[in-house]
């Protein structure tokens, strides 16, 4: 096309030049001249529309770029929002959810079978018995409400300490502190330690909480064991934290602190004061004790809850608990018998034993087995994926270190001051 055109301005150019000298009576040359220069002024005028197309055409083609790198731009800030959403999501702790969802859902519908199957058997066996002329004895027995598993009884022995021996002891500073790892399973390190208050005795032994803590009365001495228990707990937790170690201790507390407005103000004035650690502290509440403090005592779990510490359910004689109350009240794990959950786990829960961790997992909670005896109960235990564990195989009681104690030379020597601890009877 530009070729044409380049000709007919060659053309019109010859032509002027023509008529100049025909038409006009220019010489030759100045015909020519005017040729040319028709000729230049032509060729000049199609390069200016050339270039003006050529540079409307750029432009639109950048135009038409910036509008697709405009709509890849928002197409990458939408694809980026959407990644980041996707990264914010946990598919693991979904997925385990639902294994526990679907386990649970599975130990039901086995459940629901067994209760049908057993329905239908004594729908079978009804018209037998009665043919058999006992109608009267069958239907007074068919009658009975079906015997439902009743839970553990919290079956600790009366202390065998008289309570004013005890206050003598602790007159005369014979309580101490010791430590007692809870395991981690498989590797077996610790999770944290229980501090236990013990009272010397003359023989250089040392009582167990069971032998001297008043399970009736006492209240006041109750309360001193435990009220200096938390301030144990604080330096050992804040000794070790100077030293580069972050531990968890679990400290034992009871309705009779909680109770108490004077002991309650002393702990939570504790856990003000030390609020750097109190995440480390975790109490120890019999779950008989905390399921009446729920009740009657809600706001002192509360406000301990608030201040970062949390709890810790012992003597435990049930698993059919409300574990979304209990998960935001701040229980952080529940502690079981391990022989009596191994040997017998309905009397706990009427799940399968393999599934009562991770339904109990699901509320930021954890099973803690206590009382191991033998290798073969934590091989029972690993399989059931029940991974904290504690008791004398495990590792017993023993002291603290010196440098970590409140007051090193208060539990350096025994002396005597109780007589020898005597075995409780069952």
């Amino acid at each position: 096309m530009q070729a044409l055109v380049y000709l007919f301005i060659a053309l019109a150019g010859v032509a002027l030049g023509a008529a100049a000298y025909f038409g006009l009576a220019f010489t030759l040359a100045e015909a020519i001249l005017v040729a040319l220069v028709a000729l230049c002024i032509g060729t000049l005028v199609m390069e200016r529309r050339l270039r003006l197309r050529a540079e409307r055409r750029l432009e639109r083609g950048i135009e038409d770029l910036s509008r697709l790198l405009a709509t890849d731009a928002q197409a990458g800030s939408v694809l980026g929002r959407r990644i980041n959403a996707l990264s914010e999501l946990n598919p693991g702790q979904r997925l385990e959810t639902i294994e526990a969802d679907i386990s649970v859902l599975g130990t039901v519908i086995r459940q629901v079978a067994e209760a049908v199957a057993e329905i239908e058997e004594k729908s079978v066996a009804a018209p037998a018995a009665l043919s058999n002329g006992h109608a009267e004895r069958f239907s007074g027995e068919t009658a009975r409400p079906q015997a439902q598993v009743k839970p553990v009884a919290d079956d600790r022995a009366d202390p065998i300490i008289p309570l004013e021996l005890v206050r003598q002891a602790m007159a005369e500073q014979h309580l101490v502190y010791h430590i007692q790892p809870v395991a981690r399973l498989p590797q077996r390190r610790a999770a944290g330690y229980d501090l236990v208050p013990r009272l010397m005795l003359e023989d250089g032994d040392f009582s167990d909480p069971d032998d001297f803590m008043p399970r009736e009365g006492g209240e006041d001495v109750v309360q001193r064991i435990e009220g200096t228990a938390l301030n144990e707990a604080v330096a050992i937790a804040r000794r070790a934290r100077t030293g580069g170690q972050s531990i968890s201790l679990f400290i034992p507390l009871s309705a009779a602190t909680l109770r108490a407005s004077a002991a309650m103000e002393q702990v939570l004035a504790t856990l003000d004061a030390n609020r750097v650690i109190a995440t480390n502290l975790v109490f120890t509440v019999p779950e008989a004790d905390f399921q009446m403090l729920l009740q009657k005592a809600r706001p002192a779990l509360q406000a301990i809850q608030r201040r970062g510490a949390g709890f810790s359910l012992s003597y435990a004689t049930s698993l059919r608990l409300n574990f979304t109350e209990l998960s935001e009240i701040g229980v952080r794990s529940i502690r079981v018998n391990a022989s009596r959950l191994i040997a017998s786990p309905e009397v706990y829960t009427d799940f399968h034993l393999s599934d009562i961790a991770s339904y109990v997992g699901r509320f930021d909670m954890t099973l803690l087995a206590t009382g191991v005896t033998d290798e073969r109960q934590i091989v029972e235990l690993l399989d059931n994926e029940i991974m904290l564990v504690q008791g004398n195989h495990i590792a017993p009681a023993g002291p603290v270190r010196q440098d970590l104690l409140l007051e090193p030379a208060r539990t350096v020597v025994p002396q005597p001051a109780l007589p020898p601890r005597r075995r409780a009877e069952v």
